[in-house]
Formats: structure tokens, C-alpha cells, sequence
């Protein structure tokens, strides 16, 4: 076929041993690759109860039929299972080198389980497979392992996607990094990876699935380079990363402040020009990425070179902590990397510990320290307690749900959506996010439909999703719903979501890497089977309506900033998104003849009979 090996690695830790899986051309054109092929090869094993830690308990990693083309912005992947942060649908995905190097490795993706009885690392070649011992490097952080793993193997082409002390000590934020910086962070996924005793995934080689049109795919990916280069935000991006929202966002009052009681903050301190102004900073790219977004900050803290902090990871460290300290930022964001830690959850469980000590819920006593807003110190003592899992620390890393019900708090107060905590933008501020955030798959996700990108201007003019008031709720969950959809999308793909490239134009280059003739609907059509097979598998866990809600500490209006006194509709919205769905309003699942309607019988036939 074209576009894909058309096979996974079946890999069982437990006896290990591994085979090949074959995946037929009807199943990828159903499912495209990514997270929703993850979904559908996870869906058979999901049951009502399950231990996400448990060794049956299946970890996809997925790449997907663009992956390792000439096409910018697509060397991505996504990492999936049940999530041991929330106990629902959990994916992730990550740029920089390793997913080109996991699908030239001859594989589309892997599919694990099963727990080894010592810890091992798996190390894809061109085809042939071996699963090493790892004990050497267990206990060992990721960067650590990076070089000991070239070395051991004498290879510096490799790709690696590993797990920190964290991820070993089975934290329930843990995350799965790669490369310089880069990780699939949500979802406690590395937490996953540890409990089947999997260090690293590692992978080589060059091996390229055949194209339909190799010509097409060429000048496709020239116009593509076209866009990107013409696109006004581009030259930002590689000047100033991520972090050139921070001032904009600020004034819009889209970034959370001391823990979502507040939106007017000294932002001149924590934006892309402060970091540059302070530190000495260079670009980092994804392969085949003509911006390069990321950030490393030079000769810091003893350090040749440490990762920039992104966006969210800044916000959550910085103003939503009430902390303007660069330095021990860019220190919680490196401990975060070192050793495999979910930076989102990270800071807004610190944010919360610091609300709670304020009120007195939390006593120095209990948490053997004074945890007070701005303290930079402090926040990055409580990251290093979160890593190694112990004293209060251990508790900041089941999340905010857990820390609420520990100390008897209203579960409204704490920051998350489904057990995931709230990214950095703020519901109130785009009432599209709110609804995005409240039925979201894996939780609360600023990616899953990124709708503040829509109210600032951009457009999808094959659905006329188009700007509007940012500030109203009415008409917006169904435009919502189907931006969703469509960013769902791109992790089947698997695309960045920073690509500014059109639906016609990512039809085009579907049709020249498969020979699919992919129109707009059928894009509609694909991204919507994905929500609704990974709303199939939350229902099948247990999942309602109950848990499509934003808590009252992000709802309740601000008394400042450009959102004061307004909050979202959220009833108005959840009934006009889930007549959109065809989703149940009384039990939360998806209408039979809505799952028949994508092709998902069999999901029909569990939840409906």
C-alpha cells in the first residue's frame, strides 16, 4: 500500500517476544494512523474497571501516513493507552527526530504489552528487533540515557522515546520524553510505560513506505513550505517560540493567574522578549520543520545548554503561581524534562497547593515546608518532591482531583476536566475553549480543537468555522465540535498543530502519499469517527455526561481583565454540541445510529445492544 509499511510490531514483555501485525489498507483508510489507529487497536481490550498499570494494559505508539514525508511540520507521533492519570481514553503526541526514525525503522507503529521482569529497552532497526536489558539504566534521567544507549549501540542516528525516574517511580503525571525537549506529556502515559518495565523505545533507519504519487508529494510539500513561509505568525514563532502569545494572551485575558482567580499579571516579565533579553537563546526544529519553535537556553545554571520553557510550561510555573522568576522556571521546566514530568499538571497542582496554604487547608506541618505564591523556590522544590514521588509531593502528583478529596475540598476547585488538569487558557476567555475543554477525549486539552486559534483569526472556510465574539456562547459548540474533529485529525495524520495548511491542501496530500481521493467531508467525516470511538471507550470505562464539565474555579467571572463579570453558558453549549453528536443528553453515549452512521458497529453493539 501506499503511505504506510502496513504493519505494526506486536510486542509482549511479559514472555518477551515479538511479531509482526499486519494492518490492512481498509482499516488505515478507516482509521488514517495516529492516535485514532490506536484507539481502534486498543478498543478490544478496554473493559469497565481496568488497572491502567495492569500488564494487559495496551501502550500504542503510532505514526502516521505522512510521517517521514517531504511534507513540513509532520514528524510527529502520538503515544496512547488508559490513562493512569484519570483512569479514561489517554493519548499524547511529540515532535523532534523519533517519529522519523520509529516509521524509517520499518514499522507504523508498536503496539505493547505485558511486563518484563527487569527493565528493557526495545531497539527497532530497519525491520529486525531486539528487546535489550536496560538495568544499566534504570534510575538514570532521560538525557542520561540518550548518550549511554548511542554509545552502547555506536549509533548516532538513533531516535528515542524514554521515561525519567517518574515514569519508573509509576507517578500519575508522568510523561514520555524525546530528543532535546520534547514530550508526549499528558496523560500520566509514562507512568504506563514503567509499570511494563519499558525504559526506552529506541529506532533507526530510513525505510520509506512507497508513495502514490512521489512527484505530487513533492511539489505539494513546496506549496506547503509556500504557506508556512507566508504565514504571518511563522517569522514570530521562530523568533520568539511559543511564548509570543504571552503578552497577547495576557490582554485577552486568556492566561490563568494565581491559580484561575485572576487575569492582570506583570506579563513583561515572562514573554519570548524577556527570555531573550535575559539569556542567551537559540531555535530548536522538528526534522522537516521550517520554523523551529523550540527554545534552548544557553550556559544556564551550569548547564552548556537547557531547554526554553514553552508557553503552557511558563504560565503554569510562572503567573498561575504568581511567580516572575525566569530562572526557576526554565529549572522547574529542565527537572520536568530530565526526568520525564508532565509540565501542565506539574504547575497547576503546585498553583493549587499554593490556594490551599493560603486558605490554611494546607499547614507547613503537612507539607513540611511554606508553600506561598511567587516563591520560585519553592516551586522548584515541589517539582523535585513530584519526581520522586515523596512527601507532599507524592500527593501533587495524582493531580488536583486527588489533592481536593485528600483535604476535603469541593471537587469544583480543583482545576480539571475529567482528572486532566486545565491547560493555560482560560475557558472564560474563548467560550469555544470552554466547550472544547468540558467534552474533550483525554480531558481538559488546549489541542483537541484549539478554538482560541479560530477566534483570533483563523478560518476553515470548507465549514465556514469562522472568527466570531470570543466572549459569547451562543451558535458557538457546533463549530466547536467540528474543529475538534478536525484537529483530532491531525494526530491520526500525524500533523503539527502549528501547520497552517488548509483542509483542500491536506486532501491533496493525502491523495498524492495513499492514491485515497480524500475530499473535505470525508476529512469531517474521519475526524469525527475518531471523537466518537474514544467517547465509545470512555462510556465503555464508565463515563457520563456528569464528566463533561468545567469546574466553578474556572467559570466563575473575573472581576478584571478584558473578560470581566462574563462566564461561559455551558448547559447552552453542551445541549447544542451534543445535538450536533447525536450523543445521549441523559446517559453521555453516542446514538446508535450515529456510531452505525461512522462505520462503528461494534462499539454500537456494546453500548446500545
Amino acid at each position: 500500500m501506499n503511505g504506510y509499511h502496513g504493519r505494526f510490531l506486536n510486542v509482549d514483555l511479559t514472555t518477551l517476544t515479538t511479531r509482526d501485525m499486519p494492518i490492512s489498507e481498509d482499516v488505515f483508510r478507516k482509521y488514517i494512523g495516529g492516535a485514532t489507529l490506536a484507539a481502534h487497536l486498543i478498543y478490544p481490550r478496554v473493559k469497565k474497571g481496568m488497572d491502567p498499570l495492569a500488564p494487559d494494559s495496551p501502550l500504542v505508539f503510532a505514526t502516521g501516513p505522512i510521517t517521514l514525508t517531504s511534507i513540513p511540520m509532520v514528524s510527529r507521533y502520538a503515544v496512547a493507552g488508559i490513562s493512569p492519570l484519570t483512569g479514561w481514553w489517554g493519548e499524547a503526541t511529540s515532535g523532534g527526530d523519533f517519529p522519523f526514525r520509529l516509521k524509517g525503522s520499518g514499522y507504523d507503529g508498536i503496539f505493547i504489552t505485558g511486563r518484563a521482569d527487569r527493565p528493557v529497552y526495545l531497539y527497532l532497526d530497519r525491520g529486525s528487533v531486539s528487546i535489550r536489558d536496560a538495568a544499566h539504566l534504570w534510575g538514570r534521567d532521560t538525557y542520561e540515557v540518550q548518550k549511554l544507549i548511542a554509545d552502547e549501540l555506536g549509533q548516532k542516528s538513533l531516535g528515542m522515546a524514554i521515561i525519567g525516574v517518574a515514569g519508573e517511580k509509576l507517578v500519575r503525571t508522568a510523561a514520555i520524553q524525546n530528543d532535546a525537549g520534547r514530550a508526549a506529556g499528558r496523560c500520566g502515559l509514562g507512568a504506563l510505560m514503567g509499570s511494563k518495565n519499558l525504559k526506552a523505545v529506541v529506532a533507526a533507519g530510513n525505510s520509506r513506505p512507497v508513495l502514490a504519487d512521489a512527484e505530487g508529494v513533492n511539489r505539494l510539500a513546496k506549496e506547503a513550505h509556500a504557506t508556512i513561509k507566508q504565514n504571518f505568525i511563522t517569522i514570530a514563532y521562530r523568533e520568539y517560540g511559543t511564548l509570543l502569545y504571552s503578552d497577547m494572551a495576557m490582554t485577552l485575558s486568556d492566561v490563568p493567574a494565581k491559580y484561575f482567580t485572576k487575569s492582570v499579571f506583570p506579563v513583561e516579565k515572562v514573554t519570548g522578549q524577556a527570555l531573550r533579553q535575559k539569556y542567551v537563546v537559540e531555535n530548536y526544529a522538528c526534522a522537516g520543520c521550517p520554523i523551529g519553535c523550540g527554545r534552548e537556553v544557553k550556559n544556564f545554571d551550569g548547564n552548556a545548554s537547557v531547554d526554553g520553557p514553552e508557553y503552557e510550561t511558563t504560565m503554569a510555573f510562572g503567573p498561575l503561581c504568581m511567580n516572575f522568576d525566569f530562572d526557576s522556571i526554565i529549572r522547574a521546566n529542565h527537572l520536568c524534562n530530565t526526568h520525564g514530568i508532565d509540565t501542565i499538571a506539574a504547575g497547576v497542582a503546585i498553583a493549587y497547593a499554593m490556594y490551599l496554604f493560603e486558605k490554611g487547608a494546607i499547614t507547613k506541618e503537612r507539607a513540611g515546608m511554606e508553600i506561598r505564591w511567587g516563591d520560585g523556590e519553592a516551586i522548584v522544590r515541589l517539582v523535585e518532591m513530584i519526581i520522586k514521588n515523596e512527601g507532599i509531593g507524592a500527593l501533587l502528583s495524582q493531580g488536583t482531583l486527588a489533592m481536593a478529596r485528600e483535604f476535603g475540598r469541593d471537587q469544583d476547585e480543583a482545576a480539571q476536566i475529567k482528572g486532566m488538569e486545565i491547560p493555560m487558557h482560560d475557558p472564560r476567555a474563548f467560550h469555544g475553549m470552554a466547550i472544547s475543554y468540558a467534552t474533550g477525549p483525554r480531558g481538559a486539552c488546549h489541542l483537541k480543537g484549539d478554538y482560541y486559534t479560530i477566534e483570533l483569526g483563523t478560518a476553515v472556510p470548507e465549514f465556514m468555522i469562522l472568527p466570531g465574539d470570543r466572549l459569547t456562547s451562543v451558535g458557538k459548540a457546533e463549530n466547536a465540535a467540528k474543529y475538534q474533529s478536525i484537529k483530532d485529525l491531525y494526530d491520526s495524520l500525524t500533523l503539527c498543530k502549528f501547520s497552517p495548511l488548509s483542509v483542500t491542501q491536506l486532501c491533496q496530500i493525502m491523495k498524492a502519499v495513499t492514491g485515497w481521493d480524500v475530499n473535505p467531508q470525508e476529512i469531517l467525516t474521519t475526524g469525527d469517527r475518531s471523537i466518537n470511538l474514544k467517547r465509545a471507550i470512555n462510556n465503555i470505562l464508565g463515563l457520563t455526561r456528569a464528566e463533561d464539565r468545567v469546574p466553578k474555579i474556572c467559570l466563575e467571572p473575573l472581576t478584571e481583565g478584558s473578560s470581566a463579570g462574563i462566564s461561559p453558558d455551558m448547559d447552552l453549549m453542551l445541549r447544542e454540541y451534543y445535538a450536533y453528536r447525536k450523543w445521549d443528553w441523559d446517559t453521555g453515549i453516542p446514538s446508535k445510529e450515529k456510531l452505525v452512521e461512522l462505520g462503528l458497529e461494534e462499539p454500537a453493539a456494546v453500548l446500545h445492544g
